[in-house]
């Protein structure tokens, strides 16, 4: 590693000490809370980076072992191999817990899944895709809530939109956001002719309070009676909530709750976390005219996947990766195979960032 990582790597290490000394001592209130979120953040780093320096001293004992000779020189040519391979291991470690985090990642997510071209086949794709997301976080033990769902005439949905509570459910399920397309023979498809329907995705960091200020002024709220399939009315009370953010334009609208004040609550988180995904984009696109050689817009009317399953294939268009285990990956865990290359292929591409800005 280069002289100014190592130097990097020694202030972790003397910062987490300090940390650790600091909440030895029992603060309390929000210092005790402000020290232990430091501590958390810190710890891998500062970890892997003692290790590592304990791993370069016992290298240059090795190498002195090895000019003395003698016996000693044997043992010490095994260990060296082994120590080096260590020391490599624990570079690249050190070298990914290094790049610049998302802020967001450890948040819990909006997941927001809407039937595309396709008509109903799309609708039942946009189901699989959820049910998929279902799975895949119970497999990582998040919990998942229904916000919102509007159901297809047969089957699936044509919007459904959900919480995600979970340590990092953002880091990973921020892939996804994209057009998802899907090619197969539908059961109503008498023919056997393969159809091609689509689904989008955005997923979006959930938004805290602090994160967004909406100034009242800047809200148009409507009430209505909420409405079931084909317009009929479900309640009696005008418990559906619209909310309106009139400076972006941005409405979004609630009524799966029997209660108005539930409704705009819900409302309100999504508006919150729509308006601060807004402005992370817009934040983004700023670095992204900064630096022309970054790679990839993120946009997400961009196709990222395709689902082909008369040949059990699926594609991640944006790191030409295939894998014939369609059925695995629908069921949801296996999932996490793509999910872990996506997330390599951006960390290679922060490394490589990272180079060139140095």
């Amino acid at each position: 590693m280069s002289a100014v990582q190592i130097e990097k790597l020694d202030r972790i290490i003397h910062r987490f000490a300090s940390v650790e000394h600091e909440l030895s001592s029992g603060p309390a209130g929000d210092v005790f809370v402000r020290l232990s979120k430091e501590y958390a953040e810190l710890e891998p780093t500062a970890k892997a980076a003692q290790n590592l320096k304990q791993a370069y001293t016992e290298r240059c004992d090795v190498d002195d072992m090895l000019k003395a000779g003698g016996e000693l020189a044997a043992m010490a040519e095994a260990e060296r191999d082994t120590l080096d391979a260590k020391i490599v291991e624990l570079e690249h470690a050190i070298r990914i817990l290094l790049l610049p985090r998302d802020a967001a990642d450890e948040r819990n997510v909006i997941l927001e899944v809407r039937a595309g071209t396709g008509g109903d086949e799309a609708a039942i794709f946009a189901g699989d895709l959820f049910r998929m997301y279902q799975r895949y976080a119970a497999s990582k033990g998040w919990r998942v809530e229904v916000i919102s769902a509007s159901d297809g005439e047969h089957g699936g949905y044509r919007e459904v939109i959900a919480n995600i509570f979970g340590a990092g459910a953002y880091a990973r399920m921020k892939f996804e956001s994209g057009v998802h397309r899907v090619q197969r023979v539908p059961d109503t498809e008498t023919q056997g002719r393969i159809h091609t329907s689509a689904a989008t995705v955005a997923v979006l960091p959930e938004a805290e309070d602090v994160d967004i200020k909406i100034e009242d002024k800047d809200l148009r709220i409507d009430v209505y009676r909420s409405s079931g399939p084909g317009g009929q009315s479900v309640n009696t009370t005008d418990s559906a909530v619209r909310i309106t953010h009139i400076p972006t334009g941005l409405a979004v609208a609630q009524q799966t709750e029997k209660s108005q004040l539930k409704n705009k609550n819900a409302a309100m988180k999504l508006l919150r976390s729509r308006l601060y995904d807004l402005e992370r984009n817009r934040i983004d696109s700023e670095r992204s005219a900064q630096r022309k050689g970054q790679v990839g817009s993120g946009d997400r009317s961009e196709r990222i996947r395709t689902y082909n399953f008369p040949q059990g294939r699926i594609t991640d268009h944006r790191i030409n990766l295939t894998l014939y285990k369609l059925d695995q990956i629908i069921e949801g865990p296996a999932l996490e195979e793509l999910i872990l290359a996506l997330m390599a292929e951006h960390q290679a591409e922060l490394m490589a960032t990272e180079t060139s800005d140095v």
